[in-house]
């Protein structure tokens, strides 16, 4: 209190000379412009001014936030004499409202436990400001307004004018401060917002969403209005008027009528009297016998017409079951048991104005018909009558069963019948529960038209036939059985595979005796392998390995004395040798025919000076299809010859496969190793 005082005196010596050259309000009328308006409930920071002058507006504004902050502290203050306690939610008000009430009570309870405890109400030692320390020592009992004036070297003291460094509020000592939702950075002079809905210290309730607004906050209702309702920013909900905003559904024969969250659809055609629309808009009659409580005087009667109704006169009529008397003034009950035959060979019980039949054993009396009528067993007591099926009859039911059973000696159980007594299979017959299955003897299967003949299988003709039998299959009644070609062929001991006849061993060949004998998939051939000039023949060695190979002729170089270019050929070795292949049925990647060892070590990096081969096709078919592959094995390299294309035989081809000794760079010597491939037609 005592920082506004001596505010509002400062600014009267500064301004009391503006005046004089100029016709304005003083300060002190608009320091009490402010005061009073204050007192009214308005709001400081938005004031209207009573003069152009920035300094008037100032103090006008200054001296209401005085006139405020004087009567939120009192507020305070006087909760902390009476109550004690200083909780927020005990003041009321916006937050930055009851932030000064609460500061103002909480300084007011310190002096007052200062005071109970005889201490000095100087407060020594706490620097709590000069609106706090004011209040305290107040409360204290030692009121020293005077001894704590703030010090002309402040730099909040000059906060009316333009050189006050804090963004805000200043609380006197070089001490900055916020409005309500703001909080002081840590440079002491700035304000930064307030973010309450992720510190928690909003007061949404539940069923509302907070959003963090500039130094405050709102609450938002989560949940929506519903159809026909849209939210407003006061989280009221508002109705839709779907008419106006053309968003309704109603056809063009149709106006269309708001109603509180919907909308109604009104005909635009008018029906004519007698008549009323329908909900689509078709006129249709009004009954006004109905309509009307009564549309015709006393004694008449009213009948309903298109578009109207007519009035007739009352006359005595007798409702059913009643007749006149003779002399048309009353009605009396009709005997029907006596008028006629109406219950059959039921029997009749008269009633007044009725009469009812009594029915035998399975029939109803129907009150509607009011006849006797035959009740369905099998669908009033569903399941219980028969075991299988239940058929109503007049006045009772029989069961029956269904195929496959019969009729126990109760009517109403049923019995397996056992079918294969009757012999209906061709050959295997098996009964089961209800019914029978056939079945076939091995190499039959069960009849698709009859279920009952079995037919042969043609083991031949299923899908995998052609891998039953190795050549050919030929059915037979239950079975079937294999057969190889004519010639070169013999038939397996399982009865299925085809298998080579080596011919040069059972001596049926016709080869002369300067021949050998190779034998071939389903033939043989008469081989006379002969060396080259300047190369003798040798026995066979060890250096290639071959399919079935069984003929083979070894040559070495042999040159003539003086013979200077059989010297410089580097081809030291011609081997001959034969092969038999089939045509391979199914050919799916290289097959692996010749193998070709060396005795020259593998060595992924030879070192100088090592031994190096390399392998080459010299002569092969018009369809390259073969290859050969340098590889490794047990640590010496080796020569393998594949057939990387499918060969349709019969064929016979030659290849000529040539391996290079090099060393360094230079090829030292080469053997050539010539194959006589014979393939055949068939794939076995």
């Amino acid at each position: 209190m005592a920082l506004f005082a001596t505010l509002l005196f400062f600014l009267c010596g500064v301004l009391h000379g503006l005046g004089r050259n100029i016709q304005l309000p003083t300060v002190q009328e608009c320091c009490q412009d402010g005061r009073d308006r204050a007192l009214r409930g308005q709001d400081c920071a938005i004031l209207p001014l009573i003069s152009s002058s920035h300094t008037c507006r100032i103090a006008q504004e200054q001296c209401c936030a005085a006139a405020v902050g004087g009567r939120l502290c009192d507020s305070g203050v006087k909760m902390a004499k009476e109550q004690g306690a200083c909780e927020r939610p005990f003041f009321q008000g916006d937050p930055w409202e009851t932030k000064i009430s609460k500061m103002c009570c909480d300084c007011c309870v310190l002096g007052l436990m200062m005071a109970s405890r005889g201490s000095s109400c100087e407060l020594p030692g706490l620097s709590l400001g000069t609106q706090c320390g004011f209040t305290a020592q107040t409360c204290c009992g030692k009121n020293t307004t005077g001894e704590i004036k703030p010090s002309s070297s402040s730099s909040c003291v000059s906060l009316l004018f333009s050189d006050s460094n804090c963004s805000q509020l200043c609380v006197g000592n070089g001490t900055c401060a916020c409005h309500d939702g703001y909080q002081l950075r840590q440079d002491g002079v700035n304000c930064e917002d307030v973010n309450e809905c992720l510190t928690g210290s909003h007061n949404c309730v539940i069923g509302q969403g907070c959003i963090n607004t500039e130094g405050s906050f709102r609450c938002q209702r989560e949940t929506s209005c519903g159809t026909g309702y849209e939210l407003k920013d006061d989280n009221a909900c508002q109705d839709i008027d779907e008419c106006s905003l053309g968003t309704h559904n109603c056809g063009p024969d149709f106006l269309c009528t708001n109603t509180v969250g919907s909308f109604r659809c009104h005909p635009k055609e008018r029906c004519s009297d007698g008549y009323i629309q329908d909900a689509i808009g078709s006129c249709i009659d009004i009954n006004e016998c109905v309509a009307y409580t009564t549309p015709c005087p006393h004694g008449q009667t009213c009948i309903n017409t298109v578009g109207s109704y007519t009035c007739r006169r009352n006359t005595v009529t007798c409702g059913r079951g009643y007749h006149l008397t003779e002399d048309g003034t009353r009605c009396e009950d009709v005997d029907e048991c006596r008028a006629g035959n109406v219950c059959g060979d039921h029997g009749c019980v008269n009633l007044m104005g009725s009469y009812r039949c009594e029915c035998r054993i399975g029939f109803i009396f129907n009150s509607i018909t009011r006849l006797c009528e035959d009740i369905n067993e099998c669908r009033h007591y569903p399941g219980r009558l028969c075991a299988h099926k239940c058929e109503n009859t007049e006045g009772s039911y029989t069961c029956s069963c269904t195929t496959g059973f019969k009729l126990s000696h109760d009517g109403r159980n049923c019995e397996d019948v056992n079918e294969c007594d009757a012999n209906p299979c061709s050959q295997e017959c098996a009964n089961v529960y209800g019914s029978y299955q056939c079945y076939c003897r091995r190499g039959y299967q069960l009849s698709d038209i009859d279920g009952m003949t079995c037919e042969d299988i043609d083991e031949c003709a299923l899908p995998t036939g052609g891998h039953v039998c190795s050549y050919r299959c030929s059915n037979a009644p239950g079975s079937f059985y294999c057969t190889c070609p004519p010639t070169g062929y013999t038939i397996a001991h399982n009865g299925r595979t085809c298998q080579d006849i080596d011919e040069c061993a059972a001596g049926t060949h016709n080869c002369s005796v300067s021949e050998s004998c190779f034998n071939t998939q389903g033939g043989f051939r008469c081989l006379s392998f002969i060396c080259p000039p300047n190369y003798r023949h040798i026995a066979h060695g060890g250096e290639i390995s071959l399919r079935h190979a069984s003929v083979s002729l070894r040559c070495v170089k042999d040159c003539q004395h003086g013979n200077v270019g059989c010297s410089f050929d580097p081809t030291q070795l011609i081997t001959h040798t034969a092969l038999s292949l089939p045509t391979f049925r199914e050919f799916s990647g290289p097959e692996d025919i010749v193998f070709l060892r060396t005795v020259a070590a593998a060595n992924p990096a030879p070192p100088p000076g090592a031994t190096d081969v390399f392998f080459k096709i010299l002569a092969a078919d018009d369809q390259f299809s073969f290859d050969v592959q340098k590889r490794s094995d047990q640590g010496m390299i080796m020569g393998v010859v594949q057939q990387v294309k499918p060969i349709i035989g019969p064929r016979d081809l030659v290849l000529e496969v040539a391996m290079d000794y090099v060393i360094s760079g230079l090829v030292s010597r080469r053997n050539i190793v010539v194959i006589h491939v014979f393939i055949s037609d068939f794939w076995f």
